[in-house]
C-alpha cells in the first residue's frame, strides 16, 4: 500500500510538471525598421504574420520601432531581420536589396525621403 502511495505521488508530480516544461519561452524585442507610411506598416507586419515562431508583431510609423514576440526555438532574431529586409525595409542588422527597395511605392522610399519630416513638408 505504501508503494502505491509513493508511486501515485511520483506519477502525479511528473504529470503536473511536464506541461510547465513543455511551454516554450517567448522572447519580446524591439527592432528598428525603416519605412515611412501605413503601406510600409502593412508590408512590414505582413512579412512576419504567417512566419512560424512569430507570436506578435507591430511596427510604429513614427518611432520606426517594431515590437516582435517570437519563439527563439522556431526563429532567430537574425532571421526576422532578413525577412523584413526581403520585403524592402532596412533594419539595424539587414539591408534590403536595392532591387526590392526601388520597386516600393514612392511614399515608401525611406532612404530617399521621409514625408514626415519638417524639411519634406516645407517643400510641398
Amino acid at each position: 500500500m505504501k508503494f502505491l502511495k509513493i508511486s501515485f505521488i511520483i506519477t502525479s508530480a511528473v504529470f503536473f510538471t511536464l506541461p510547465l516544461k513543455a511551454q516554450k519561452k517567448v522572447e519580446k524585442d524591439s527592432i528598428k525598421v525603416y519605412g515611412n507610411c501605413i503601406m510600409c506598416k502593412r508590408r512590414i507586419e505582413a512579412s512576419l504574420f504567417d512566419t512560424k515562431g512569430i507570436k506578435a508583431v507591430e511596427w510604429n510609423v513614427h518611432t520606426k520601432n517594431m515590437f516582435v514576440a517570437y519563439r527563439p526555438d522556431k526563429i532567430s532574431k537574425e532571421e526576422i531581420h532578413k525577412i523584413v529586409a526581403k520585403v524592402g525595409h532596412d533594419t539595424e542588422q539587414a539591408k534590403a536589396p536595392d532591387s526590392v527597395y526601388t520597386e516600393l511605392p514612392f511614399c515608401c522610399l525611406y532612404r530617399d525621403h521621409d514625408p514626415h519630416t519638417s524639411e519634406e513638408r516645407s517643400k510641398h
